[in-house]
């Protein structure tokens, strides 16, 4: 136990233990934060939960709002902001500030709230690490956590259908969708939890151990919240801390190679690459079209262990066959086994696993195919690295991009597929960052900009003016393809700006795709 911490708050190691002495500050009143929030008031805390924006009647943050009002939380919603020395007061009861503040994943680290808890002395931590504690640290199920700038919630899936071909009670939880708090205190229980982790949700990791870890890539992602290049890659750079048995890295990425030698990790913790090409002695790779493992066999020196094949992987990467499985799909395959395996999980579990995997949703999802052109929804295609992995698989392309780009920048995208590009129609805030680099690298690509529907403020579009939007970025995008072509929504840019999620605009895309070839038909 940390000296420094409260001893309520020490409390939060274990499951079962009384916390009807902490009082606690939640910040945020999306899923995580409800999640928090409720486990902290089951468990006897006073709880004050915290959200710049008032929930709109009707929505589902007004109904997490209610559901924690009926359990007992005290609510300030909207305005955080402007007093919040006098917020942290209030939410401390008795005491001069509360002895824990638990931040959802969205509230940057320069919030002034979270700034004033800091320079209180108040205990910050995230959900992810709450989770942690709420389990009872390593006495809990296993953590097999994954990162990287792309691909994370792909290798989470293969990673749980893996383990679950291996006759194991696996849950996928984090950022991939189910709050870490809630797949802890989840009754049924678990043998081994498969867990992705944002930068966001790194940043206020304290003490979580995994069972391995792997960071899949780095390149330059929200530096506009981190606040530069190096600070998103500390963050990264955390899921490698405490690591107790493997620490799997990327051999064609050597800053990932570098965390792992700079990690503070369990004695006897093994560095294990996973590369796309033939593996050296510690490594999974593939070879004339199989997967095969050097790390996690006695005779790793001399031979190999097959854990599957290209062929394995073709239903989920949606291609013809396996000499056409994109590059980065056989990393997240090799990546999940490798943490798979770490478990010592059977080389046929590896490979059964992976030919029963789907492929996340609005990830390179054909929507269908009118008139020869095939309308690709890649809308999880939040950056520009992940948008350069879904146009390397295509040629003659109508890209659909643009959003909040976060602080990237788009001159090396551009730049690499500009022989790939038949036009491209843009949305978004950002979207003149992506036109700036299309003028520069390909001025012959014919342009297209799409505004919203009507002049309403910056911000979400109700469904309607989504609808709207959507509607008019089809048609130009089927206007400007040819037989043969493929209009692919990949933004290369977050969606907040104009929908609540990737998952929004993926939907918006599809159903505007859906409406064309009904009134085709």
């Amino acid at each position: 136990m940390s000296p420094a911490e409260p001893p309520a708050v020490a409390a939060l190691r274990g499951l079962d233990c009384d916390l009807s002495g902490l009082t606690a500050l939640v910040a945020g009143l999306g899923l995580s934060g409800f999640s928090a929030a409720d486990a902290l008031l089951e468990r006897g805390a006073a709880v004050t939960v915290v959200d710049d924006r008032e929930p709109v009647d009707g929505s589902a943050a007004a109904e997490r709002a209610h559901l924690l009002d009926v359990l007992g939380a005290r609510l300030v919603l909207g305005g955080t902001a402007t007093a919040p020395a006098d917020l942290l007061r209030s939410a401390g009861g008795t005491a001069a500030h509360p002895d824990l503040l638990v931040a959802s994943p969205g509230w940057r680290p320069d919030h002034p709230v979270l700034l004033a808890a800091a320079g209180t002395g108040a205990v910050v931590w995230g959900e992810v690490e709450l989770a942690w504690r709420l389990q009872g640290g390593a006495e809990g199920p296993p953590w097999l956590t994954v990162t990287g700038t792309n691909g994370k919630t792909t290798t989470v899936e293969l990673l749980g259908s893996v383990l679950r071909a291996a006759g194991l009670r696996a849950r996928t939880a984090g950022n991939i969708g189910t709050p870490l708090v809630d797949a802890v205190r989840d009754p049924a229980g678990a043998d081994v939890l498969a867990v992705e982790l944002s930068s966001f949700q790194l940043h206020l990791v304290r003490t979580v151990s995994p069972h391995a870890a792997t960071c899949l890539n780095l390149a330059p992602d929200h530096l506009d919240w981190h606040g530069g290049a190096q600070a998103y890659r500390d963050a990264k750079a955390r899921v490698y801390e405490r690591a107790r048995v493997a620490a799997v890295y990327n051999a064609a990425d050597p800053a990932t190679e570098q965390m792992v030698r700079d990690a503070d990790v369990v004695e006897g913790c093994r560095a294990v690459g996973f590369t796309t090409g033939a593996p050296r002695v510690g490594e999974v790779g593939a070879v004339e079209g199989l997967l095969v493992d050097r790390a996690f066999i006695e005779e790793r020196d001399r031979a190999a262990a097959e854990l599957g094949g290209l062929a394995d992987l073709v239903a989920l990467a949606g291609v013809a066959g396996p000499e056409d499985v994109p590059a980065h799909v056989v990393a997240n395959a090799l990546a999940a086994a490798a943490l798979a395996r770490s478990l010592g999980v059977p080389a046929t579990a590896v490979r059964d696993g992976l030919r029963s995997a789907n492929m996340p949703p609005h990830r390179a999802a054909t929507v269908a195919v009118l008139d020869g052109v095939r309308f690709v929804d890649d809308s999880k295609a939040t950056n520009p690295h992940a948008a350069d992995a879904a146009l390397a698989a295509l040629d003659d392309v109508v890209w659909v991009a643009g959003g909040l780009a976060k602080g990237a920048t788009y001159d090396d995208l551009v730049r690499r597929h500009a022989g790939r590009l038949r036009a491209a129609v843009l949305l978004g805030a950002d979207r003149a960052l992506v036109a700036d680099a299309l003028r520069r690298h390909a001025p012959e690509v014919p342009v297209v900009t799409v505004d919203p529907p009507d002049t309403g403020p910056v911000g979400a579009l109700d469904d309607d003016r989504a609808r709207a939007l959507m509607d008019r970025v089809v048609a130009a995008a089927a206007d400007l393809a040819r037989p043969g072509s493929t209009v692919l929504l990949a933004p290369a840019a977050a969606s907040m700006d104009q929908f609540s999620s990737y998952v929004a605009r993926g939907e918006a895309f599809a159903a505007a795709v859906r409406r064309r070839a009904g009134s085709a038909g």
